[in-house]
């Protein structure tokens, strides 16, 4: 079965924008899991305006599932990883301010970067994925990288899918069929939603994990955060 983490970031903007501690984070991460989820997914930015570092930190203790941080690695997000230790980094090529994440690594270009980035990570016994477009070059490049998973960015199969355009998803199981061939883990995130996740995950051959966000939470807000939980992975199975 594909793994959900979900991100938890909306929840940290909602509270940071009373500048208090409603909702929770912790006990809102703490009930997640204890719904079914089986990760946590987290994306500090530089600005912190919705995941603080600290929160990185407090998180820690609580996430007795997988622990996933994703994020540029600048010097200042490599140190918490390596101090948090999570089970997987995800590293993604955000600009300073980005309000979302738009594309993935050009894994050719920038490969003994991500090569160095991911030595240091893995020595430190700690899982990596590459954020990532479904070029098959990039997929190619991005195992030379030494990264154990990619995690496929869907933003244009979900805008597609919502046009009734089903063929969309096409180049992304070329891709999953190339990455594991290559001996690469399969991850996938952004824009999936309960109205596309069981297409998607029915034509990704190997998918490991999800990571879902935005679209869990907006969900949530009609369907409750434990049911809305609980419909993805009924769709996931």
């Amino acid at each position: 079965m594909t793994k959900l983490s979900v991100n938890i970031n909306k929840i940290a903007t909602l509270r940071n924008s009373r500048g208090g501690d409603v909702p929770n984070l912790i006990k809102v991460a703490t009930d997640i899991q204890e719904f079914g989820a089986e990760g946590i997914t987290i994306h500090p930015r530089p600005d912190e305006r919705h995941i603080k570092y600290q929160d990185a930190y407090d998180l820690k203790p609580i996430v007795t599932t997988e622990y996933n941080i994703e994020g540029n690695p600048i010097d200042k997000f490599m140190e918490l990883v390596l101090a948090v230790k999570p089970t997987q980094v995800t590293l993604v090529p955000d600009t300073i301010g980005q309000i979302t994440s738009n594309a993935g690594w050009d894994t050719v270009k920038h490969q003994s970067y991500l090569q160095e980035v991911i030595a240091e990570f893995k020595n430190n016994g700690i899982r990596t994925s590459i954020f990532i477009d479904t070029d098959l070059k990039l997929i190619e490049a991005a195992a030379k990288t030494g990264a154990d998973r990619i995690e496929l960015y869907t933003e244009e199969f979900a805008t597609q899918f919502d046009l009734g355009n089903k063929d969309a998803v096409k180049p992304y199981t070329e891709a999953a069929i190339l990455a594991h061939d290559l001996g690469l883990g399969i991850n996938a995130g952004h824009d999936l939603s309960l109205e596309n996740i069981k297409f998607f995950k029915q034509n990704i051959p190997n998918l490991a994990e999800v990571s879902i966000g935005h679209a869990l939470i907006a969900e949530s807000l009609y369907l409750g955060l434990e049911n809305v939980v609980n419909m993805y992975l009924h769709r996931l199975k």
